[in-house]
This record gives structure tokens, sequence and C-alpha cells, in this order.
């Protein structure tokens, strides 16, 4: 989330708050990794409204959850539980903030992060393959179900684990974000909007989105009889903290 708020409007006037405001706020504070970015939006919006900040900073970062994947019915529930705490009165600032930024007829489903494609739908938490991935992914299946097509969007540092796809290979159709695709002895390849990987089959491989952006790709699954994909281990830390 790094800014330059502080260095093109206080740069000259006082260059050292610049520095920690863009540089080490926004920048080191803010990109520990501990946390992912939806949370730390969550967090700074409840912090702000604890303390009364219902100005122009506030709808910033209401913005800013929202294009981290925020819906309306999460934040109105985050404003309703924090109101308990901080007060009525800063319970209504906010909702009246929020509602500019969400809407009040905004479907409540995910919002599409920044840098998505607005093309294809982002679709629901990938809850069935949990299991198998490191971090957040969702699912959209796109056209005839026979085709074994579908949008697979990766939250910031997500990947799936090691796995190989028996008889059948796959393709990946790279639409939006930045990611990384590896398959095992290999070194990773960095994946950009437009990249096409073909995986053959018995391969074993993972994919998934780079540290500090979203990623979005089409997978395609070569329709063969008795295809099937087998699961293994997780991508360690130490092994994806090496990419860039």
């Amino acid at each position: 989330m790094k800014q330059t708020a502080g260095h093109d409007q206080l740069g000259k006037f006082a260059p050292e708050f610049a520095h920690l405001n863009d540089d080490v706020l926004f920048g080191e504070v803010w990109d520990q990794e501990a946390i992912d970015t939806k949370t730390k939006c969550i967090l700074t919006v409840t912090a702000l409204m604890a303390q009364g900040i219902t100005d122009s900073s506030l709808k910033y970062h209401l913005q800013n959850a929202k294009n981290n994947g925020v819906t309306r019915e999460e934040i109105a529930a985050i404003i309703t539980h924090v109101t308990m705490y901080s007060g009525w009165p800063k319970g209504w600032a906010v909702f009246n903030l929020a509602k500019e930024v969400w809407g009040e007829d905004e479907d409540t489903t995910a919002a599409t992060p920044q840098g998505l494609s607005k093309d294809f739908p982002m679709g629901e938490p990938n809850t069935a393959y949990a299991q198998y991935f490191v971090g957040n992914s969702y699912l959209a299946p796109l056209g005839d179900p026979q085709l074994g097509a579908a949008n697979v969007t990766f939250e910031p540092g997500c990947r799936n684990n090691w796995h190989i796809h028996h008889k059948g290979g796959q393709v990946l159709i790279c639409i939006a974000g930045r990611g990384w695709y590896q398959e095992w002895g290999k070194p990773a390849q960095e994946l950009k909007p437009g990249d096409v990987v073909s995986i053959p089959p018995e391969v074993k491989h993972w994919h998934g989105a780079a540290k500090d952006s979203w990623f979005q790709h089409i997978a395609m699954h070569v329709p063969v009889e008795g295809a099937s994909n087998e699961w293994l281990e997780a991508v360690t830390d130490e092994d994806y903290d090496k990419l860039a």
C-alpha cells in the first residue's frame, strides 16, 4: 500500500514526516506479511472509528477496504460491532461514509479488488478445495461444466499445493494480476496477463499469486476419460518467500 501523499504534499516542508508517513508507516509497517491485506484494512477502519476520525482519511481507508474484498455486508457488521465499544454517534458517522463508498443497492457478494478482471466473475470462496490452498482463493465456473473451465482468483500470497493431473493435462490463461507457476525440479516462472501455461499430464507443479498482488487465471482441464487430480504437500513458506 505504498503511498506518496507525504512526499507529494509535505516533501519540501517536512521531509522527515513525509518519509515516516510514506516509507515507514505505509511502507514497512503496512507491508508486514503476518496478516493479509483485507485484515489490515479492517483493523485500520476500526482503529480510526474508535478514535472518532470520520474525515476523508477514513473514507480513503473504507474505499481501500472495499478494493481489497470487504463486502457491504461485512463492513455493516464491522461498524455495528465497533459501535458497541466506541459509541453510537461514531457509528452513525461511519455508516454515512460507508454508504458513499459501497452505495445503497450494491450487491453484498465479494467486491472485485483493484487490478482484477472486470470481464470475468470473481466467483465464490473456494471452500471445497480450501484444504489444498495456502491463503484464500475464489472460483467461478465458466460455461458448460463439461468444458472444465473456471476463473480462479488468488489473494496476495495465496497458492495451491503441489499437485499432479493424471491422464489429462491443464491449460492456464492468465488474465489479471501477477503470479507464479513452478514445475518440480525447475525454477518458478512469473506469470502476467496474457501468459499461457500448458501443463502436461503427470507433471508435479503448483501455481498462485505473488506476495504483493492478486492474481487470476482461467484454468481449463483437458477432457480425458479417467482424468484425476492428485493433491500433494503445500509449497513451504521458505521456498515461496524466495520468490520476488
